[in-house]
């Protein structure tokens, strides 16, 4: 009998599980109270709006009149989520909106059709502090905006420094549905794809024609959104910001390249046999962030620039950031017993360098005869 070899040089394989997949950042939430879809279920996903007719939609529900315009937008999302807000058991829209999170961890962005100014408020405040990381669109033809009238929805929610709350003024119910559907369907993680709402076109909305000047800056001076027209030529979405302020692409690249930092990490500790507590080991950890980073700069979120903000370890304000990006991790020898004991890496920071927007141009003509 021969004898096997193994007793002389064994060789072992090990294959390498699946990385974790990361999370969504391009699926947006539709809630109403339609009942086609049961308080148990709570959520569906449906690619198109001919799928949703298949699976028993009228085609005429809120839900599916909210859907279809999402759905016009360019580019086109590839899917929609639709929850159930159970009217018949006195939920409110918070708690709906919570119920379909906990349900489905997928979806990103949503919106609820039929809110009203008690709702609205009462979602951005849920919503704030929801994780996964979220962001809620809402609607609103509220005369007390246009007017000015204080604590109107708006200026509410601008009071509250609101920052996962996109609100856009209009009298079509479901414009900001059509926003929430060129969020998702334009965040396509691809090289350059970055994007903002400002100077948008929304398919399917009609840009609101009777506003005043006065009255579009005062919308916008509630950090709020309006569809409108300018030049007699283009129908525009601006300001394309959150109610603090605060661009929506800020906050959607923000929380994707805090999504992804953790998820490259995790698969770093789950993946490896262990990272030793060296210096060596926290170089790991340096790497898995520096991946997620590279395919920020590749997205075009972030880039080059001159660090303006504190002090960090050795970078200093106006220090350049070549490369958009800089990680810096506290030394192993600077840590405490307790921490070595408790088997935590030094402080790791990621100082980073938005690559913004140009929105707003001013040129000079100088004309010599």
């Amino acid at each position: 009998m021969t004898q096997s070899i193994s007793s002389i040089v064994n060789v072992s394989v090990i294959v390498s599980p699946l990385s974790t997949v990361n999370g969504t950042f391009n699926l947006g939430l539709i809630i109403g109270k339609s009942t086609l879809i049961t308080p148990l279920v709570r959520v569906k996903t449906y690619t198109s709006p001919d799928a949703m007719i298949s699976d028993g939609w009228a085609g005429t529900e809120p839900e599916y009149l909210a859907a279809q315009i999402y759905f016009s937008a360019n580019p086109r999302p590839n899917s929609v989520a639709i929850g159930r807000w159970d009217g018949t058991g006195s939920e409110t829209a918070a708690q709906a909106i919570t119920a379909c999170r906990a349900i489905n961890s997928d979806w990103y962005a949503c919106f609820v059709v039929g809110a009203v100014k008690t709702d609205i408020v009462a979602a951005a405040t849920a919503v704030e502090s929801m994780t996964p990381l979220s962001t809620y669109f809402y609607n609103t033809a509220d005369s007390e905006v246009t007017a000015g009238t204080t604590n109107n929805v708006m200026d509410t929610l601008k009071k509250a420094k609101r920052h996962r709350s996109f609100g856009q003024f209009s009298n079509d119910p479901y414009a900001a549905a059509a926003t929430l559907g060129y969020a998702m369907g334009a965040n396509t993680g691809l090289a350059n794809s970055a994007y903002s709402l400002a100077y948008k076109s929304l398919p399917g909305v009609n840009p609101e024609l009777s506003l005043t000047p006065t009255q579009v800056d005062t919308i916008l001076g509630y950090s709020g959104n309006v569809y409108t027209n300018y030049g007699a030529t283009y129908n525009l979405l601006v300001q394309g910001t959150m109610a603090d302020g605060i661009p929506f692409d800020e906050v959607l690249n923000i929380d994707v390249l805090t999504s992804n930092i953790q998820r490259s990490v995790m698969n770093a500790l789950t993946t490896a046999p262990k990272i030793p507590q060296t210096e060596d080991g926290v170089s790991q950890l340096v790497g898995a962030i520096t991946t997620p980073c590279n395919d920020a700069r590749t997205r075009g979120i972030l880039a080059p620039g001159t660090w303006k903000g504190a002090t960090i370890g050795g970078l200093k304000t106006g220090d350049t950031l070549s490369a958009g990006f800089l990680i810096l991790a506290d030394t192993l020898a600077n840590q405490s017993q307790a921490d070595r004991d408790a088997r935590k890496s030094p402080p790791i920071y990621v100082a980073v360098k938005m690559a913004g927007a140009i929105e707003h141009v001013v040129i000079g003509i100088i004309v010599n005869r």
